[in-house]
């Protein structure tokens, strides 16, 4: 179905077909028709399909017929995102999708000072895409009002859950008016999920376009076994062997990223790390290097990789499995995206055979196992514990990233989306 077929003003189009689209994902096609009608929304699709127009292009055609003429702008719409990176991610949709159309928005997240927010909140704005945690430091400094707001967005719901933003979100809720629009965006569902659906959306439209919790189909997915103590050594071999030229690598750890990056220069290969330690400037730096080739991988943890939209992707490495089952669909899905291919390699050792058999489970198959000759596994090797937490050592290696003496779960400033509680199952 073109664009042209759902209904979206001329202003709309003409900026849709600036950024080169003709055609809606299905996610698209379902999503924008109900949120023009004002219906509540509670839309999940795998990751790089589209989630983010399907919201953006109806609410910016939503407050375009409302009108805001003859007075000063007010936040009329809201969208809560869990990460920086798809908080700028999303406003930079919001400014592509509305380039023609009146609106003033703003992008609200930590790790940056306060003060040029403050400003832009001064002056007046229309649409303001926020982390919870900075949003909430502006509603206690009174420096934002959410009590116009006419739609809200909840872009990433899982994950903020995840990331145990629930207290703030509902903090956020009681300063919103009654009667509001609420679309809930997702790529995974999950019992809270659903629960905080009950609780927000007034007889919601589900929208499921592919069966719960799974990869896109363009995905290619192979594991990799090897020992523990070869994988940097197999990761180099897979990059240099097949010429890969960009590729995100996924670690468990904050430190564990920055020593992969290292050994990994150590190689040749032009290697940075992103994650939450990392200051918002240098994480632009990195993705902005990664992307124009000047940097070839890119090592990442699950919260400082989540909303990293990189179209032409080619190569996503699993150097760790993540603790949680889901969180693999997510890494994965930052390559795939846009209907091209991609492929996905898990690097798996002794360790990690119960990772594995829980991401299994959740995909409801297999994954093609293929042994690279000259790397295979010692079977006499026996698995070690792969630790939870924050305070927490795992067996031969380094203390995990994080501030030092900070205990579990501790409130942490700054930190990707500023405001979040670190779970102990979450690291990085």
């Amino acid at each position: 179905m073109l664009f042209s077929q759902l209904g979206l003003s001329a202003e709309l189009l003409r900026a849709i077909e600036k950024k080169g689209y003709q055609e809606a994902t299905p996610i698209q096609q379902q999503a924008i028709p109900l949120v023009l009608e004002g219906r509540d929304v509670l839309a999940g699709a795998q990751t790089g399909t589209g989630k983010t127009a399907g919201f953006t292009l109806p609410l910016l055609q939503r407050l375009q017929v409302s009108g805001s003429a003859g007075r000063r702008p007010q936040v009329r719409a809201l969208i809560l995102v869990p990460t920086r990176e798809l908080a700028a991610q999303v406003a930079e949709s919001v400014r592509d999708y509305g380039r023609y159309l009146p609106f003033k928005a703003a992008v609200i997240f930590g790790g940056v000072s306060i003060n040029p927010q403050i400003s832009k909140l001064r002056k007046g704005v229309d649409i303001v895409v926020a982390t919870p945690g900075r949003l909430l430091d502006h509603m206690q400094q009174g420096t934002i009002r959410l009590d116009g707001v006419e739609t809200l967005v909840l872009d990433e719901a899982d994950r903020m859950l995840d990331m145990g933003f629930i207290r703030d979100i509902r903090k956020i809720l009681k300063a919103l008016p009654s009667e509001r629009q609420n679309l809930l965006f997702s790529a995974t569902f999950s019992q809270e999920i659903k629960r905080l659906a009950g609780d927000l959306l007034n007889s919601p439209t589900e929208i499921q376009v592919a069966r719960r919790n799974t990869a896109a189909e363009q995905v290619t997915q192979v594991v990799h076994l090897v020992d523990r103590a070869r994988k940097r050594e197999l990761l180099s071999h897979l990059i240099g062997a097949g010429n890969w030229r960009q590729v995100l690598v996924f670690t468990r750890t904050k430190h564990g990223a920055n020593r992969l990056s290292e050994q990994l220069a150590s190689d040749g290969l032009a290697t940075v790390a992103i994650h939450g330690n990392k200051s918002q400037g240098a994480r632009t730096r990195a993705l902005a290097d990664f992307k124009n080739g000047d940097v070839r991988v890119l090592v990442a943890t699950d919260i400082a990789a989540r909303g990293l939209d990189i179209t032409q992707l080619p190569h996503v490495v699993n150097y760790e499995l993540p603790h949680v089952a889901e969180d693999y669909i997510h890494r994965i899905g930052r390559t795939g995206r846009a209907g091209l291919d991609g492929e996905a390699v898990s690097l798996v050792c002794v360790d990690e055979k119960k990772l594995l058999a829980d991401i299994e489970r959740l995909l409801k198959h297999d994954i093609d196992q293929i042994i690279i000759p000259g790397y295979e596994p010692d079977a006499r090797i026996k698995p070690e514990p792969i630790m939870k937490g924050r305070n927490h050592r795992p067996a031969g290696r380094g203390r995990p990233g994080g501030r030092r003496g900070a205990p579990a779960g501790a409130r942490r400033r700054g930190g990707p989306g500023s405001g979040q509680r670190s779970r102990s199952r979450r690291m990085g």
